[in-house]
């Protein structure tokens, strides 16, 4: 049911792609950027109206928008922590971003989800501490909803990181 490949995001068909946003929602580098270029206008659309009820997304909370042009039905974006050391609940934010996502897929619905490695490229989390977070909160999850989902799938981009990944789901 988790598994973890190595690649581009925004060519995955899932019911749900998992946005790495920044809290102004408005697009930004990495993942994120791919995603809204991938995407479309319509996701950029949706993210504003979100940005005007609500005011954007604050680290570890998750919104759900369209996928536009994406082949996916729906994208979760999500705000992960800035690391300052591990001083500043970096570890419980990036749970919370994990945790929201899935819940919030739960809500719609979604049973393929996809994840890119939330927080490890300018925001610097370390990727070894950021796959434990990841695969942790995610089995806890699903052991908690065993029946919410068909597939969750890691999506790393480098193949260093995809080992990292690969090794927490073999430890657990």
């Amino acid at each position: 049911m988790i598994e973890v490949i190595q690649g581009d995001i925004t060519k995955l068909a899932v019911d749900v792609l998992v946005n790495a946003a920044n809290s102004s929602l408005l697009g930004g580098g990495g993942v994120d950027g791919a995603i809204h270029r991938a995407g479309g206008p319509a996701i950029l659309e949706e993210c504003r109206a979100i940005r005007a009820l609500q005011g954007g997304c604050m680290p570890g909370q998750a919104v759900i928008t369209t996928a536009g042009k994406l082949p996916a039905q729906k994208v979760i974006h999500t705000v992960g922590p800035i690391w300052h050391g591990g001083k500043q609940k970096e570890p419980e934010t990036l749970a919370n971003c994990y945790t929201s996502s899935l819940a919030l897929a739960v809500q719609n619905n979604l049973k393929t989800i996809a994840f890119p490695n939330i927080s490890t490229g300018v925001y610097g989390y370390p990727k070894a501490a950021a796959a434990e977070v990841a695969v942790e909160t995610v089995r806890s999850f699903i052991n908690q909803h065993p029946d919410a989902f068909e597939r969750v799938i890691f999506v790393c981009f480098e193949a260093d990181n995809a080992a990292l990944y690969r090794k927490r789901l073999e430890e657990y």
